[in-house]
């Protein structure tokens, strides 16, 4: 079975990148717009872009998160739709999923 101890770690350090990648997104989104109308409506299409890569940060934060809860309560590396092991290679690239390959497809 995994290393439960080396996944947490890789988590926690995954859900501090999240934050700060999070805070670097607020602050560009706070910044004063341009008063020049050619530079706002850029400016307006950058924030637009900055916002989907906040609200993919704060989906992936939040599976974080639960993968983080699965290991307090036992449950991680367990499916949570048939109960089988996720295969380590999974884990490996996706080390928040709460599904097994086959229940993903």
């Amino acid at each position: 079975m995994t290393d439960i101890a080396a996944r947490k770690a890789k988590l926690v350090q995954k859900l501090n990148e999240m934050n700060a990648r999070l805070l670097k997104v607020e602050d560009a989104l706070d910044d004063p717009m341009p008063k020049d109308w050619e530079d706002a409506a850029i400016e307006r299409e950058d924030d637009q872009v900055l916002e989907e890569v906040g609200h993919a940060a704060q989906r992936e934060k939040a599976m974080i998160v639960v993968a983080l809860e699965r290991i307090v309560a036992g449950e991680y590396g367990f499916c949570a739709q048939c109960g089988e092991d996720i295969a380590e290679e999974r884990l490996d690239v996706l080390p928040y999923t709460p599904v097994c390959a086959k229940c993903a497809k």
